[in-house]
């Protein structure tokens, strides 16, 4: 289960490790000798906002230290050192209001190492802070978030019924997670509504690259790719040569609700499809110096898919993901199908401790090829198309059952659901009416269900099950990218 954010995103971890020591007087020091070496003006006045800087930093830590000795030996009651440690330490972060920088403890890094790098038992969904609670960045496919049908921006309020106001990320992970074939029941904000998802916990697959032949177009071959993960490069080159000896000619490589992962497995992706020497993406630092990073034979190991291309993209489409598709997009022609895109344009980097604890931190931007940033913007599509309407409904609330006389939105959604799937010709207007009373009655006899005209909890899961069956022959974004190979 991905329940934090991308872990290493650049390769370059140990400079940023290295970077931000104090200055030492060995070091004063030998910064003078080097004045007296190249011209004492410039270096003097380098040398002087080292001293001063150090300085700042020091009294700033004396003042930390004193009030962590105030509080610890003369608050009313006893508090314990490493109470008071993170406390601090998650302090600081927070001022830095950065959703993305976060200290993890020992087991929320041990779990962040096993969605990198081998398999765990959860539910396969990708979250971050948000406030007091927590937010779904994307469900990663095939998993059984997905299969609930957990969307991104979902905002999860409560765990197995008890509010997560002001827990931990750390906390809501470990509650979510549980043994294998076990439930834990979500509660989930989405676009003003409030339901439950009980989700049944399974091992989530270490593989994040999944292909097949097109059932009717048999020299099109699609590509899934769930995360940007340690093997994922590896196991997207696999895929391309077992796809082309099935007969593929041309390739549809999905990154929908792709959470992102690593930045140099997403380089060396991209340059499977870049011509070498040509950009792919560009770093900039706080001091506004800028590194670009250019497709080559070293990142994509001389493996090149020269054959036609799309990739579809939406709103969970984030990070390395955005790299990906913006690079194969900019600089190799590459058409983007589909919504656009999450909008994640930091780069993190991980300090590691001896108690096993790290320090998440964005020391970074990212920018395109052609250096734009899209932080908070997103990446728009060439072509747009998405699902139909009905599939962004939010879950209708099963803990009531709805019946002629009512009028709510909730009495909308099973409206709007039900003349989608053919029962139901009126105004979706909320109001049920004998034509809705009349039309889930019609549903109920046609699927097994006591006909009563009242839609409980059976008859509206039954309704979520038939949507969702009717919606995976609905994808206009797959469909247009078919479009645009084969015609």
């Amino acid at each position: 289960m991905l329940e934090n954010d991308d872990k290493k995103e650049v390769t370059e971890n140990k400079k940023a490790k290295k970077e931000h020591r104090k200055v030492s007087i060995w070091a004063v020091i030998i910064t003078a000798v080097v004045a007296i070496a190249i011209g004492a003006g410039g270096m003097y006045a380098y040398m002087y906002n080292e001293v001063k800087e150090a300085q700042t930093v020091s009294a700033s830590m004396k003042k930390i230290q004193t009030i962590y000795e105030t509080l610890y030996y003369n608050y009313y009651k006893k508090t314990s050192a490493k109470k008071l440690q993170n406390g601090a330490i998650n302090g600081m972060i927070d001022a830095l209001d950065d959703q993305f920088s976060e200290y993890m403890t020992k087991s929320e890094a041990e779990s962040l190492n096993d969605t990198i790098s081998g398999s765990f038992v959860g539910i396969g969904v990708e979250v971050q802070k948000s406030g007091n609670y927590i937010k779904v960045i994307a469900p990663i496919d095939n998993t059984p978030a997905a299969k609930a049908g957990l969307k991104a921006k979902d905002l999860i309020t409560k765990v197995n019924g008890k509010s997560i106001k002001g827990v931990s990320l750390e906390k809501v992970i470990s509650t979510i997670r549980g043994k294998k074939g076990t439930y834990v029941t979500l509660t989930i904000q989405r676009d003003g509504s409030t339901f439950t998802k009980k989700v049944k916990r399974a091992t989530i697959p270490v593989s994040t690259v999944y292909g097949n032949i097109d059932s009717k177009n048999k020299t099109v071959g699609y590509i899934k790719v769930t995360t940007f993960s340690t093997n994922t490069a590896k196991e997207f080159k696999k895929e391309i040569k077992i796809l082309r000896k099935k007969g593929a000619k041309s390739f549809v490589i999905d990154v929908r609700d792709n959470p992102g992962g690593l930045m140099n497995v997403a380089i060396s992706m991209a340059s499977m499809f870049v011509k070498y020497g040509k950009n792919v993406m560009q770093v900039q630092g706080r001091n506004g110096e800028t590194e670009v990073y250019k497709s080559s034979k070293s990142y994509s190991g001389g493996f090149k898919v020269t054959e036609p291309t799309v990739v579809l993209v939406n709103s969970g489409s984030a990070s390395a993901s955005e790299i990906f598709a913006s690079a194969l997009n900019e600089s190799a022609n590459i058409k983007l199908i589909g919504t656009k895109t999450y909008g994640k344009g930091t780069v993190q980097t991980t300090q590691e401790y001896k108690d096993g604890t790290e320090l998440k931190l964005t020391i970074d931007k990212w920018l395109t090829a052609n250096g734009t940033w899209i932080n908070k913007k997103g990446i728009e599509p060439t072509i747009k198309s998405d699902w139909p309407s009905v599939a962004y409904l939010a879950a209708i609330n099963t803990d009531k059952s709805y019946q002629e006389g009512q009028v709510s939105k909730q009495v909308k959604k099973i409206q709007k659901i039900l003349k989608y799937l053919g029962y139901f010709t009126g105004t979706s207007n909320g109001y049920y009416g004998s034509d809705t009373k009349d039309a889930i009655a019609k549903f109920q006899s046609d699927n097994g269900i006591t006909s009563t005209g009242t839609a409980d909890k059976a008859t509206v899961i039954k309704m979520e099950s038939k949507l969702s069956s009717k919606l995976s022959n609905q994808d206009n974004a797959y469909k247009t990218a078919l479009k645009q190979l084969t015609n």
